[in-house]
């Protein structure tokens, strides 16, 4: 697992203690993590909702610097999937 996604991992945990779907984080060129109600961890399983960015756009989003609906609009955040799920996911990270 790369420190990137080690990282991400920790930050997700600390905001996210639970999620009543199933999500995946795919941080390009790092690695995926998995969002689901046994909690944050790495992983790359089906899910039913899948957001792709870079690592600075994942970052950003983390620390509040990204709106995740702005970078989604923007084309800088990918969604495949749920789009309600999506925006419950977005809810809990702001």
């Amino acid at each position: 697992m790369s420190a990137v996604i080690e990282g991400a991992v920790k930050a997700l945990g600390a905001k996210i203690s639970s999620f009543d779907s199933t999500a995946k984080f795919v941080i390009e060129g790092e690695g995926a993590i998995m969002i689901d109600a046994g909690g944050v961890r790495a992983g790359d399983e089906p899910a039913e909702v899948t957001l792709t960015a870079s690592r600075d756009t994942f970052e950003g989003i983390l620390n509040g610097d990204v709106n995740p609906a702005m970078a989604y609009m923007s084309g800088k955040l990918k969604i495949d999937g749920s789009l309600p799920d999506a925006m419950k996911l977005g809810a809990a990270l702001s």
